[in-house]
């Protein structure tokens, strides 16, 4: 694959597909939800995953390299990606789309700050620290939002926001341990297949595993396990192309996107104030993935 200096037009066009399949997909996971336990949704989501991921690489001739030589991390990322869904999951199913979204999608603030950290090369810029003042205050704008309340629940609320720091957690292993040296394949399959043993493990004690799923529910299944497992594959291909600053600037569009589908699909309530918040963790998130070019 040809790298590419900076954002074209056809990878313009990938990146708002992918935001909008993203955005979309919470819409699905909230509908899904009614058929099915949240965790155990998650889990079964992950063991059709794991399937489709290998029938991939058998057709495509990849290999899972590097299992074993990135087994400590990879388990590591496996038990993140679990946490991650069981918060978001269950997010989902005591919250509106539109909070769980604004907040699950904050995960670059919080993935800022603990970088600042602990990675080399990522101190805070004063055009960062910007952003990052202007994305803390959306998010407790959206929070305290009066016309947007009815719809969600702070339980719901506070469980997508451990969402995003365990989604921040995956990104901070890919980065600083061996599992970042393994194919995009590996690494999904470590995430699919250590969540499809551990979600399905302990969803019994998240209630009921089926609520009497109907054809809708058992459609929406099919397609969150086609966005775990070729969506993610997707995005790691354009990121293989691509300055990872440029992809990262698209992830603004999912929670606003997510915010118009829960609008305009569930009927979601979304006053003036929640879409100005909104538009802070937007601009935000822009100004936290900009980068000056050399």
């Amino acid at each position: 694959m040809e790298r590419k200096d900076s954002m074209d037009l056809v990878g313009a066009a990938g990146m708002v597909g992918f935001a909008a399949t993203l955005a979309f997909n919470q819409v699905v996971i909230k509908v899904t939800n009614a058929g099915f336990g949240p965790v155990f949704a998650a889990g079964f989501r992950s063991i059709l995953a794991v399937g489709l991921l290998l029938l991939w690489c058998l057709l495509s001739g990849r290999k899972l390299n590097g299992l074993r030589a990135a087994l400590g991390p990879g388990l590591l990322l496996g038990v993140l990606f679990s946490a991650e869904f069981v918060f978001l999951f269950n997010a989902l199913d005591m919250t509106s789309v539109s909070r769980a979204s604004i907040l699950f999608y904050s995960m670059p603030v919080w993935l800022t700050i603990i970088a600042n950290f602990t990675l080399p090369g990522e101190r805070l810029s004063r055009r960062r620290a910007l952003g990052l003042v202007l994305a803390m205050a959306g998010v407790i704008w959206a929070l305290a939002d009066k016309d947007s309340q009815s719809g969600g629940t702070w339980a719901g609320d506070l469980l997508a926001l451990c969402g995003a720091f365990a989604w921040a957690g995956i990104a901070l292993t890919v980065r600083l341990t061996r599992v970042s040296e393994v194919s995009a394949e590996s690494q999904l399959f470590y995430q699919l297949g250590v969540s499809a043993v551990v979600l399905t493990a302990i969803s019994p004690l998240f209630g009921d595993l089926m609520r009497a799923p109907e054809a809708l529910h058992w459609a929406g299944m099919g397609f969150q396990v086609v966005v775990a497992c070729m969506g993610y594959l997707f995005w790691l291909y354009l990121m293989a192309i691509y300055p990872a600053s440029d992809i990262a600037a698209f992830s603004f569009l999912s929670p606003v996107l997510a915010v118009g589908f829960g609008w305009a699909l569930l009927d979601e309530p979304v006053g003036l104030g929640f879409l100005g918040a909104l538009a802070l963790v937007a601009v935000g998130i822009v100004l936290i993935n900009r980068r000056k070019r050399v």
